[in-house]
C-alpha cells in the first residue's frame, strides 16, 4: 500500500465537499511528475491525507481519503469549458489523467503546515521543502500515521 498527501483549495473543492460527495474523480493534474506517479505508483485502496492549500489560518492536514480508481484519462482535458482544457491533448494518447477519491474521514482538527514544520518525525515530506508545489506527494507510512494521530490530539 501506499500514502499520499494531495492538496487542494478548499474553495474550489473541500474535504466536507467529499464528504457530501463521498467519491469524486480527482481531475485537473496537469504536471508530468504528477501524472507519472498517479499511473504508475497510485492504486486502489491507497490512502491519501487530504491537504487544504492556499486557505490563509486553515491551511493543513484535513481529512483521509482512499484511492477508489487507479489512473484513466481525465475529461476534462477535452473539454474546452472546464477549467483545465489542453487543446494538445490526443484523445487517442491522452497526456493528463484522474483518479476517483473516496472518503474515509474528516480529523477532528486541522493539522496546520506550522505544526508539520515543529514535528521532526514530519521533516521528510516534501511539502516542508522550499519550492516544492506538486499536488500530489507520496508520504511513508510512519508519516502518514503521524498526522492523524496529530489530528486526534
Amino acid at each position: 500500500m501506499n500514502y499520499w498527501l494531495i492538496k487542494n483549495e478548499p474553495d474550489c473543492y473541500s474535504v466536507d465537499d467529499l464528504k457530501r460527495d463521498k467519491v469524486e474523480m480527482w481531475d485537473g493534474v496537469r504536471n508530468y511528475q504528477v501524472r507519472n506517479m498517479m499511473r504508475d505508483d497510485m492504486k486502489k485502496g491507497d490512502l491519501a491525507i487530504f491537504y487544504h492549500s492556499n486557505a490563509g489560518k486553515e491551511t493543513g492536514a484535513v481529512g483521509v481519503m482512499t484511492i477508489a480508481k487507479e489512473a484513466y484519462p481525465d475529461p476534462t482535458q477535452f473539454d474546452p469549458k472546464s477549467e483545465h482544457p489542453d487543446p494538445k491533448s490526443d484523445p487517442a494518447n491522452p497526456r493528463w489523467l484522474a483518479v476517483d477519491v473516496k472518503y474515509k474521514k474528516k480529523f477532528k482538527r486541522l493539522v496546520s503546515l506550522q505544526e508539520m514544520k515543529e514535528v521532526k518525525a514530519l521533516h521528510g515530506l516534501r511539502i516542508l521543502q522550499k519550492g516544492n508545489r506538486l499536488s500530489i506527494t507520496p508520504i511513508k507510512k510512519p508519516e502518514f500515521d503521524k498526522i492523524v494521530a496529530l489530528s486526534e490530539k
